[in-house]
């Protein structure tokens, strides 16, 4: 038995989108590179630095992670 699917996009251009795929692959660079430099600029801080922000080590990451992602 044998069948045929034939899937077509309608609706935008290719160039239409590659652009898009193109700024959605920005925008995750640039999340990405806000992320790193949050967790490098608190890392970076004493444990006193720290603690005067009311912020604990373990908690670097979801900092960084509602910084660069949101939630």
């Amino acid at each position: 038995m044998a069948y045929q699917v034939q899937t077509q996009f309608a609706g935008a251009s290719f160039g239409a989108r590659f652009n898009a795929f193109r700024s959605d692959i920005a925008q995750k660079f640039t999340a990405y590179k806000v992320y790193t430099s949050t967790v490098n600029e608190l890392q970076a801080l004493s444990n006193r630095e720290l603690a005067d922000l009311a912020i604990s080590r373990s908690e670097i990451k979801r900092i960084a992670l509602e910084a660069a992602y949101g939630n």
